[in-house]
Formats: structure tokens, C-alpha cells, sequence
């Protein structure tokens, strides 16, 4: 369960009759004298569409690489789990300056350039397999640059939003995103899934063109964004003390930090899952490769779900009691994953993954806007990347420590995968034991 991380389908659409907007201003972004409705506002839209494409072809890959690294290089279960923790070592390793850089420079450009750098790099692995030169190495190579970018594109995407929409439509604006984003889980797996088996490693291109849209759409934005404060060098606290403010005020915050240890943990087990997923399915279940992303497209409509009703649920839950019961209470359907077996048993899998996308967009929703609200302006980058380090900083041991316990010799997969279910759901405990369990809702003053 990632943070936001982080849409086409519309989450808010079905939550409340549509305000009428007022003029645009600067051709993107709404007047604030009351009101307004997102589909009038030009510069969300595109943000919006250019990221659904990029959701899917990222989606595409979430499958098609370890497939790649399975069927076509015949990579061990360590090796899978070395690939996955690859993948998100980035966000350990420079998520803290990354927040402030995105602080200091001009966030849609950055963005730009971060999608152009993985629109080559995840290119460069259909181009090495058509002439037969691709590696494990390459592959590896190509999950840790590409996470490298990711990193950056991330944290001012999430900084980057709070210029576009304003601070009353935050959770609108983060709930579509979340119902794209599992839009794009239901489409891209299945897709990836049924394009490995006519395209091989060429099915990378699909990402690498979705990086292309993504591009374009973030150009044709036309929202003024605020300058970055430029203090002059005996003004400027040491680089230091700027990098790790964002993680000072996660850390002091009685919300955040839990928040922070919350998702840290499920990212911890969570990633042990991801890492085995797919080994088990065609290892152990025996699945084909096309149907293994058809079970991944089904178990991701819980999101779907989880983005079009998370403001409704807000409101009869609590916005605050909602994100401990996201994860306590929604959250435990995926803990029936491990049941997953030949014939009827097969259903388990959808099953689990559609409890946990739809536990996970209604969590994140919920979270992610409680962060954008209380955070200042200036330091939003660093709070988001601080956030990063700590929640996503936990992936690749996630994933390295499920390909060492998957492995035959240690625990095997079926009981490592019974071991990170559990361990993801306990870590709602961390939210439940806050200040939050005693609100029903965030209090206005926050």
C-alpha cells in the first residue's frame, strides 16, 4: 500500500452536483470568489489526462518487466526481488534533496524533464532486446535510473497541485488522480500482460510512449506558478538544515510521523508481496503469463471503487477517523491472498487485490490531502520528499527481503507472502494509536 503514491475516471463526479465556475483566469486555473468545479479548470485537465496515459503505461510495466526478467532471462526468485528493491532504491537514497530542489526551482519544468529522461531509459530495453543484447544488468540498470527520475517527477507532482486547484479542492483533485491511477491498474496489467505474449520485451514501448504524452500534455499548461524564494547566500540556512526540515516537521508533527510510520510499514510488507506476486502465480499456481496480468486488471477495480466513493466515505466516516479505518478495516480483505491455489481457489487473488486497492486509494486520498493542507508553501516539497524517504524509502528492503525469504531454502514463497499480508494490515495499528483516534473529523484549525 504506497503512498499517493499519489487519474481518467472521475472520483468526485459522483460525490456532489457540479458548482458552476466562475471565469478562468491565466487561461488555467478558476477564480477563488467562490466555488468551483475542476472540469472547468484547464490546467488540472491536462495534468489529469497526461497523467492517465502515464498511469497505464507504467501500469503496463509494473507486469511486463518481471515477466521480461522471468520468462525471457529466466531470473532467479532473488533476482526478481533484487529488480523490484532496484526499482525504488532511488527514494531511499535522494528523495531528502530532491524535496529541495523541487522547492527551489520551477516544478512543471522539472516534471518535463524527468519524463523525457524515462521515456529513453525504459525505451533503451525494447532497443537492447530487438538486437539480443538485453541483460539482467540492464535491467537493473534500468529500474534504478527510472526510479531515480521518478523520484523528482513525484515529489513536485505532489507539490505541484496545490499551484493548480485550490486548498477546499485538494481531496477532489487527489481523488480523481487515485481513481485513474487505479483506472489505470485495472487496464495496464492486463494489457501488458496480453502484449508480453505478442511483443516480448518490445512491449516497453508502450511506457516509453505513455512518458511522451505526459510530456506534451505537462507543455501545454498555461497556469502561473510562484517564483521559488531566492535568498541570498548569507541569508540561506546551511544546505543541511534545508534538506532535512521537511523531515524535522514530519517527525515534531503528532499526525504526520504516524502517518509516516503507518505507510513505511505497509510499504515494507507490501513490497515483500509485490516482489513475489508474480513468481507465485506462474510459479507456484501455475498461471499463464496473459492471465496473470487478466488477475491483476481485476483485483485493481477495488480502486476504481475506492476513488469514486472516497469523499462520500470521508463524510459518513470522518476524514480523520477514515484513514485508520482504511487501513484496519478495508484493509484486512488482502490477507486472503496466500489462499490462492488451481481451480476455484483462484479467486482469491482478484479478491485480495481488489481489498487492497480499494483500502489503499481511500487511505491515501485521505492522507495526502491532510498533508497538502497543514504544510506551508515554501516547505511542501521538502514535507512531500521527506514523507517519500520514510514511506517509500522501505520498498527495496521490502523487496529484497522477500526474494531472500521466498527462496526455497529459507521460507518459500506461499509462507512469505502469508508473512507480508499480515504485516501490511497490522501497520494501521500505527494511526489508529494517534490523535486521530479520537476525532471523527480534522479539525478545521489543522
Amino acid at each position: 500500500m504506497t503512498d499517493d503514491q499519489a487519474v481518467v475516471g472521475d472520483a468526485a463526479a459522483a460525490q456532489d452536483d457540479v458548482d458552476e465556475a466562475d471565469p478562468v483566469e491565466n487561461g488555467d486555473r478558476p477564480s477563488t470568489t467562490r466555488p468551483n468545479s475542476l472540469w472547468r479548470n484547464n490546467g488540472f485537465l491536462l495534468l489529469w489526462s497526461g497523467q492517465s496515459i502515464s498511469e497505464i503505461g507504467s501500469a503496463v510495466s509494473q507486469v511486463a518487466l518481471p515477466l521480461v526478467a522471468v520468462i525471457l532471462l529466466h531470473a532467479s526468485t532473488f533476482g526478481v526481488g533484487l529488480l523490484s528493491a532496484a526499482g525504488t532504491a532511488s527514494f531511499l537514497l535522494v528523495a531528502l534533496p530532491a524535496g529541495l530542489v523541487v522547492d527551489r526551482v520551477a516544478k512543471r519544468w522539472l516534471m518535463i524533464w524527468c519524463d523525457v529522461i524515462r521515456l529513453v531509459i525504459i525505451g533503451s530495453v525494447a532497443l537492447a532486446a530487438a538486437f539480443g543484447v538485453l541483460t539482467m544488468a540492464q535491467l537493473f540498470a534500468v529500474a534504478l535510473l527510472t526510479g531515480l527520475a521518478t523520484v523528482f517527477f513525484d515529489v513536485a507532482y505532489q507539490s505541484y497541485l496545490p499551484v493548480l486547484v485550490e486548498r477546499d479542492q485538494l481531496h477532489d483533485g487527489n481523488g480523481k488522480l487515485g481513481a485513474t491511477q487505479s483506472i489505470a491498474q485495472v487496464v495496464g496489467p492486463g494489457l501488458g500482460g496480453a502484449l508480453f505474449g505478442l511483443l516480448k520485451a518490445g512491449v516497453m514501448t508502450v511506457d516509453a510512449g505513455s512518458y511522451a504524452v505526459s510530456t506534451v500534455s505537462l507543455l501545454a499548461i498555461r497556469a502561473s506558478e510562484p517564483k521559488p524564494e531566492r535568498a541570498g547566500p548569507g541569508d540561506r540556512p546551511p544546505i543541511r538544515q534545508e534538506i532535512f526540515a521537511g523531515l524535522r516537521f514530519v517527525a515534531r508533527h503528532p499526525v504526520l510521523r504516524k502517518i509516516a510510520a503507518c505507510t513505511g510499514t505497509a510499504n515494507l510488507f507490501g513490497s515483500m508481496t509485490f516482489a513475489l506476486e508474480v513468481l507465485f502465480l506462474v510459479r507456484v499456481v501455475h498461471v499463464r503469463p496473459a492471465e496473470v496480468g487478466l488477475l491483476f486488471s481485476i483485483g485493481s477495480v477495488g480502486g476504481i471503487a475506492g476513488g469514486v466513493l472516497s469523499g462520500r466515505l470521508s463524510r459518513w466516516i470522518g476524514s480523520a477517523r477514515i484513514i485508520w479505518f482504511s487501513m484496519l478495516v478495508f484493509g484486512a480483505v488482502p490477507i486472503l491472498l496466500p489462499l490462492t491455489g488451481p481451480g476455484w481457489r483462484l479467486i482469491f487473488f482478484p479478491v485480495a487485490g481488489a481489498g487492497l486497492s480499494f483500502a489503499a486509494v481511500v487511505y491515501n486520498i485521505a492522507q495526502v490531502s491532510y498533508r497538502q493542507m497543514i504544510c506551508p508553501p515554501e516547505l511542501l516539497g521538502r514535507m512531500n520528499a521527506a514523507m517519500r524517504w520514510i514511506v517509500w524509502g522501505t520498498l527495496p528492503l521490502g523487496g529484497l527481503i522477500g526474494g531472500v525469504l521466498g527462496s526455497a531454502s529459507v521460507l518459500g514463497i506461499r509462507p512469505t507472502l502469508w508473512l507480508s499480508v499480515i504485516g501490511s494490515w497490522a501497520a494501521g495499528f500505527w494511526v489508529l494509536f494517534s490523535p486521530l483516534r479520537g476525532l471523527r473529523d480534522v479539525p478545521a484549525a489543522e
